[in-house]
């Protein structure tokens, strides 16, 4: 054996050693993702204005007005918040018991957090201790503050929400009423209550119980200087009232503090006339207690009551102890999977990749005989390196888009549309296979020798299936580039997959015939042939008129019906809003449902029953809110009888869907540019027209129709989008390599007929690859659920169009550019 081909098992032996070692054992070193274990993401966003509203409120800033801060000057207080968020948030998450949190920062103001396997209550408690500030201030009570709030009930002004409830030994009390709903009172709807009866002071109700006791709001004028600041606070811990038991929450200050608690009791305590104070006890602008200071305090103790649950007693607790926000954060986007959901998922993909893999080993071993079971052995071998691949690929995308977390480089996350990108890679890395053999088939009809029909059908497929996966491999940079969580996953496994399957391809299995073929086990090259298409001599140029309406017909057919749905094709992902899933043991009619959603004020929701493909019925819910805002609707489902519990959540702020729809319409154009620049270097600029007119044809049909068959876009489908993009320019790069090399073999013929003839040539390649890239695609049909059969059906239409494209519509845009014109 020579040096070359020793160095070359060596480094194959090396790599799946490495491969395998990146995996083992499985439970450990293979993470996960939230759509497969089960859990709940979330993505929260500093929020800017209140950062700037918190910079000119400090004084060492000299700053009077927020149109007096400098673009920069808040970008990098948002990054300094975000900064700190982070970690306070961490502290808070790490209090409930979740196992293996993920908390980073992503971008210039946001964070991610995420929860594998947490359950309704965790997700809930995180949510609550995620939005709360935790900024506790203490204040004084106005000393008008009697007067001016019994001024305005006399003229009974009454703030709205609240209606007279009447008069005790504590005074005049307001009570609820529904003329806003619970889900309106949120932190906007108490920043601008202050303002009311317009005094000199914050008009604040302090909650409290009447005897019976029933909730009521005793309304307080509170002074806008802080005497002292959370960030004080040593300790926080839960005690109990010793008469009634009702929680209270004890609080212990540092040095400093201590001092100032002291100083501020001391000067405000019960003066020579009787007149006292009170110190209004504030927590997220809520008023919580007003106690009387009846003398000074030095022990540096205080209390907060107020009608605490103890659930919510121990909440606060918590926060206060991790830290006050230096900036309020609020929830952007939500995705929750039930795990029951996720296992599902997981069975499902298994399916996907063992028959879809099983088929294609099958056909291969049948139709290409011994060459056939050399790819098979190959694909098993790209299967195995997939984990270096993936390795690689994170490391490589991680630098270029400068989006590496902490530094590190590892084996991703696998997610669902990972198992997708790994089903997809099996199909295609069919497809460098399929090139070569067809290759080494003419070859060896022409009368080469094994070794050299062998050597002659590598070397002549080798510019094809660089260009071809070159093209792919920019599609899944800018997939990673503009996309974010599982499409990152999908991303670097498509990336992967490219990699792993052209080092095997154009090295292993070459390394592979050459042995064998050195020592003399490869008799003949024989293999099957599709009837039809061994001499294949359709006139496909002479039919491109036909074609040519056909497609017209059937984009404007569908794009009519898409602008007539309007909005209705997109899903939250760009519109922003929630969508949630419930199982029941107990079905409600749809009727029911929407009554229960209209009575908490969503009148327009979307209710329907859909099954999954074990037949098994869920109840999914669409609304415009998104956040806190769509809480009142996923409990009034969660209310009705029959025990409906939600499995699945997925909830876009507006804000966040414009950022994806703008992000999924950057990745497509980013992505024909590229395209349009690399085949214009390969090929020449009329190749790139050709190549970019078929796959705006492809991306145009593929929307109408699968939006045509009542599905919805999103993030996922855009992936899918430009995996068929990657796709499509692959068969038509095939066809464009072939047009390229008969040019200058092919003499005395017309332009039109060479391109008729490359189109004839390159026929069975083009069958034989879209029938086993469909072949794992259509697995993913039969056995995937929900958002995966929705990326296998887009999947499906563009591979379909993608083969008609590269036929019917790239070749003829071409042949436009070089109409009649003859080949010398």
């Amino acid at each position: 054996m020579d040096k070359n081909k020793l160095w070359k098992w060596l480094v194959l032996g090396f790599l799946v050693i490495w491969s395998i070692a990146l995996v083992t054992p499985l439970d450990q070193k293979v993470k996960l993702g939230l759509d497969l274990r089960g859990g709940s993401s979330f993505v929260v966003e500093v929020d800017a204005d209140d950062v700037a509203k918190k910079m000119v409120e400090n004084p060492d800033n000299e700053i009077s007005s927020v149109e007096e801060i400098s673009a920069s000057d808040l970008k990098r207080e948002v990054e300094r918040v975000q900064e700190i968020a982070v970690e306070v948030i961490r502290n808070r998450i790490d209090v409930l018991g979740t196992s293996e949190p993920e908390i980073y920062p992503e971008g210039d103001s946001r964070i991610v957090v995420r929860l594998p396997g947490a359950d309704a209550q965790t997700r809930a408690e995180a949510k609550a201790q995620m939005s709360r500030d935790a900024v506790l201030t203490f204040k004084l009570i106005h000393k008008e503050s009697d007067a001016w709030a019994a001024e305005l009930l006399a003229e009974g002004k009454i703030p709205e929400g609240y209606k007279m409830g009447g008069q005790d030994r504590g005074g005049a009390f307001l009570i609820r009423d529904q003329s806003v709903l619970d889900a309106a009172l949120d932190r906007d709807f108490f920043e601008q209550l202050k303002k009311f009866g317009g005094k000199r002071a914050d008009y604040m109700l302090m909650e409290d119980r009447a005897q019976d006791g029933s909730k009521i709001f005793r309304p307080q004028f509170v002074e806008r200087r802080k005497q002292l600041g959370g960030d004080t606070v040593q300790n926080a811990f839960v005690t109990y009232d010793q008469m009634t038991s009702v929680p209270k929450i004890s609080l212990e200050f540092d040095g400093e503090g201590k001092k100032t608690f002291g100083n501020v009791t001391e000067q405000y305590g019960p003066t020579e006339d009787g007149s006292y104070r009170m110190l209004a006890i504030i927590l997220d602008d809520k008023l919580y207690s007003a106690p009387r200071i009846n003398e000074p305090i030095y022990s540096g103790r205080a209390e907060i009551s107020g009608s605490f649950s103890v659930t919510e007693a121990r909440r606060l607790v918590n926060v206060l102890r991790a830290g006050a926000l230096p900036g309020r954060v609020k929830i952007v986007e939500e995705r929750t999977v039930a795990p029951t959901l996720g296992q599902d998922s997981i069975d499902g993909g298994k399916k996907a990749l063992i028959y879809g893999g099983v088929g294609v080993l099958v056909f291969m071993a049948l139709y290409y005989m011994l060459p056939g079971l050399i790819a098979n052995l190959s694909l098993v071998f790209v299967l195995l390196l997939l984990p270096v691949g993936m390795v690689v690929a994170a490391g490589f995308l991680g630098v270029l888009s400068g989006s590496l977390e902490g530094g590190a480089v590892g084996l991703p996350t696998l997610t669902l549309y990972g198992i997708a990108g790994i089903v997809l890679t099996v199909g295609m890395a069919v497809d460098a296979n399929v090139l070569i053999f067809e290759r080494m088939r003419e070859e060896w009809k022409v009368g080469k020798s094994i070794s050299g029909a062998i050597n002659a059908g590598y070397n002549k497929a080798f510019s094809t299936i660089l260009d071809a996966n070159v093209t792919t491999l920019l599609v899944a940079v800018i997939l990673f580039w503009q996309g974010s969580g599982p499409i990152r996953g999908f991303a670097v496994t498509l990336s992967a997959g490219i990699l792993v399957s052209m080092f095997i391809v154009l090295v292993i299995t070459r390394l592979f015939f050459n042995s064998m073929a050195d020592a003399k086990l490869i008799k003949s090259l024989k293999m099957m042939s599709i009837p039809g298409l061994a001499n294949a001599s359709f006139d496909f140029i002479g039919k491109r008129k036909i074609a040519a309406t056909l497609s017209i017909l059937v984009i404007v057919g569908t794009w009519g019906l898409f602008a007539s749905k309007g909005d209705d094709n997109l899903g939250v992902d760009f519109t922003g809003g929630t969508v949630m899933a419930f199982e029941f043991d107990q079905k409600q009619d749809g009727d029911t449902v929407r009554e229960a959603l209209a009575s908490m004020g969503f009148p327009s929701a979307k209710v329907a029953y859909e099954s999954d493909l074990h037949g098994k019925e869920f109840l999914e819910v669409k609304v415009g809110a998104s956040g806190e805002e769509a809480e009142p609707a996923l409990n009034v489902v969660k209310a009705l009888e029959g025990n409906y519990r939600d499995v699945k959540n997925d909830s876009v702020g507006s804000q966040i869907g414009e950022e994806l729809k703008s992000k999924g319409i950057k990745a497509i154009i980013f992505a024909l540019i590229g395209i349009i620049i690399y085949i214009s270097i390969r090929f020449e600029f009329a190749f790139a027209m050709g190549a970019i007119t078929a796959l705006a044809h492809d991306v145009l049909i593929t929307v109408g129709v699968y939006c045509a068959l009542g599905h919805e876009l999103s993030m996922p489908i855009i992936a899918a989008l430009l995996t068929i993009v990657g796709y499509s320019v692959n068969d038509t790069i095939v066809v464009f390599d072939r047009i390229r090399e008969d040019l200058k073999l092919v003499k005395g013929k017309s332009y039109k007929e060479i391109v008729n003839l490359s189109i004839n040539q390159t026929l069975s390649r083009t069958v034989l690859t879209s029938f086993t890239t469909l072949l794992t695609v259509v697995m993913l049909l039969v056995f995937g659920d929900g958002a995966v059969f929705d990326f296998a059906l887009a999947l499906c239409i563009g591979i379909l169009v993608g083969t008609y494209s590269s036929i019917f519509v790239a070749t003829p845009v071409v042949l436009f550019w070089h109409r009649e014109e003859k080949v010398k």
